[in-house]
């Protein structure tokens, strides 16, 4: 089995027989359930809604001839009456705005304008009709050039439909994919000086107008996105307009792998061993009420463990999106989430409200409206499929996305503490000078100003001191040989001759941490952990316990 890593083309993958998953069902489902004029599916990046798209235009476009070649054995072809009245029979039109994204509006534009000269050349047999309006025959030539007027670019699709129609004499099947990408990048951009976002608004809402709203030469619509553009009124007017995203139950199979999916895909791979790897790495998203894994992710790996059957998961697809948004909720000073990080870092849920009408420029304007872009955008997803409501419980879908996470959230939260450096020095001062009232103070002051996850194991206490005392410039020797056995943390200070030794123990309760404490100090007795300090003037050892975000420090006096 060959896997078609990053390949999005239906076309090729058919072609080249390599393996597709079968989703070919959703044309049949979207035609005979509903009567929608323009559909909006809203999926996470990586969810398979261009191959989507390309499979639909493969399946209804005239001008691709007969595609039975390409859907022999898919599940579209048991509707045999359906694929007479729908199989090549339709003009259509496929225009993808992934990639329209740029640091200024006039590079976007560019971009825009690359993108439609692309369109027009695609469909260049046009030209060859002199069934054609001659005035639009000179807006597709100027179209293709890159040199169309502002409001020749807003009605661009509309002016391709009429052609296409004057030639086919059907109406047109517009497929638009990624249609969001211009606004969420503009709105990143966007300052009140140089309006980028407002004005990428402008255009887009202008094609839409146009190519959606009372369009005679449109015979329906399907819109893949992100995010459903609620506020900014692109959609609003447009008749017959449904939306599907993440919480409806409708098409919530169509997107992203089921486990009997999987299931197939290992057993025709012979790689079934990996599958506890997969589930908890890809899968544990909810879609509707459906359970899916990310396709992405399960057909680059299922592709490492071909090439060797001992690949271990690893994170695919943290470098196909960006993570502002979760840079957004730790640099917000209006609230505070970093408790509901911690609980969903270490594997609990948190309630929130949610909705799936956003708007990029309002977003941020509340706690609600960013919890529910990460839950559109498939940071998070739902504990229970069977929820319903504005109101559900929240979760870290798998490891894969833990980590991202981890590797965002804490290092953004860690890192803005270290830029106020006061409270770590007052700590090592209180070490040093063997106060360890204050030391005991001021360490649970900085475990509350951080964000702790794996369920505060022994470990993360062990990292924590480890982090603190290397970040101001001391050497540090975690676990090394000393005396009889090896010491939690040793700090040397050679040029003033002193040292320091601290061994940390996680309490299961609070009124363990006095007892738990006293233990490290003997530890350090019974282990003769001094031993490795000859020719030290001084050596001052503690004793640690951690509760959550208490610490309780001893000082051992020889």
């Amino acid at each position: 089995m060959i896997i078609p890593v990053g390949n999005e083309s239906f076309a090729e993958i058919r072609r080249d027989k390599n393996c597709y998953v079968d989703k070919t069902e959703l044309i049949y489902d979207l035609l005979s359930s509903t009567s929608n004029k323009v559909t909006l599916f809203t999926r996470p990046r990586r969810f398979g809604k261009t191959l989507m798209m390309s499979m639909m235009e493969n399946f209804f476009s005239v001008q691709k001839g007969d595609s039975r070649e390409l859907f022999t054995g898919l599940n579209i072809m048991k509707h045999e009456a359906f694929c007479r009245e729908w199989m090549n029979q339709y003009p259509v039109l496929f225009l993808t705005l992934k990639g329209v994204e740029a640091l200024s509006f006039e590079n976007a534009y560019e971009k825009l304008q690359v993108k439609l000269a692309g369109l027009c050349k695609t469909h260049e047999q046009l030209l060859e009709s002199d069934k054609i309006d001659s005035d639009d025959r000179q807006i597709f030539l100027d179209l293709k050039a890159q040199k169309a007027s502002y409001a020749n670019v807003a009605d661009s699709l509309k002016t391709i439909m009429r052609m296409m129609v004057a030639v086919y004499e059907k109406p047109v099947i517009l497929l638009i994919d990624e249609y969001d990408v211009p606004l969420a990048k503009a709105s990143e951009q966007n300052t009140d000086e140089n309006q980028f976002y407002i004005k990428m608004l402008d255009v887009i809402r202008g094609m839409f107008d146009a190519a959606l709203k009372g369009n005679e030469y449109l015979k329906f619509a399907v819109v893949t996105g992100c995010l459903r553009i609620a506020k900014e009124s692109i959609f609003t007017g447009t008749n017959n307009f449904m939306s599907y995203s993440v919480l409806d139950d409708d098409f919530s199979d169509y997107f992203g792998f089921t486990q009997e999916e999987v299931d197939r895909i290992l057993e025709e791979t012979d790689r079934q061993e990996k599958t506890d790897d997969i589930r908890s790495w890809y899968d544990g998203y909810v879609f509707g009420s459906t359970p899916v894994y990310c396709p992405w992710d399960v057909m680059c790996y299922v592709a490492a463990l071909l090439r060797n059957r001992n690949a271990k998961p690893k994170n695919y697809w943290k470098n196909t999106s960006h993570n502002g948004i979760l840079l957004t909720f730790v640099e917000r000073t209006d609230f505070d989430v970093s408790d509901k990080f911690e609980i969903l870092l270490n594997g609990g849920s948190i309630e929130q409200t949610v909705s799936d009408e956003l708007t990029y420029d309002t977003m941020h304007e509340s706690e609600d409206n960013l919890w529910s872009v990460l839950l559109m955008t498939g940071y998070l997803t739902k504990v229970d499929p069977e929820s319903d409501g504005n109101t559900v419980e929240l979760r870290i879908p798998n490891n894969e996305i833990s980590s991202i996470f981890e590797g965002t959230v804490v290092k953004r939260f860690n890192n803005a503490l270290e830029l106020d450096r006061s409270k770590q020095k007052e700590l090592m001062r209180a070490l040093w000078n063997g106060d360890e009232g204050t030391a005991s103070g001021m360490m649970t002051d900085i475990l509350f100003e951080t964000i702790s996850y794996h369920d505060y194991h022994e470990n993360y206490y062990h990292a924590f001191l480890t982090g603190i005392i290397s970040g101001l410039g001391y050497a540090v020797k975690s676990n090394q040989e000393n005396g009889l056995g090896r010491s939690d943390i040793v700090v040397r200070e050679k040029h003033n001759k002193r040292g320091m030794i601290l061994e940390a123990k996680k309490s299961d309760r609070e009124e363990d941490m006095e007892r738990d404490a006293l233990e490290g100090k003997q530890q350090i007795i019974d282990k003769e952990y001094r031993k490795g300090f000859s020719g030290y003037d001084s050596v001052i050892c503690y004793g640690i316990s951690f509760f959550q975000k208490k610490a309780l420090v001893k000082k051992l006096t020889f």
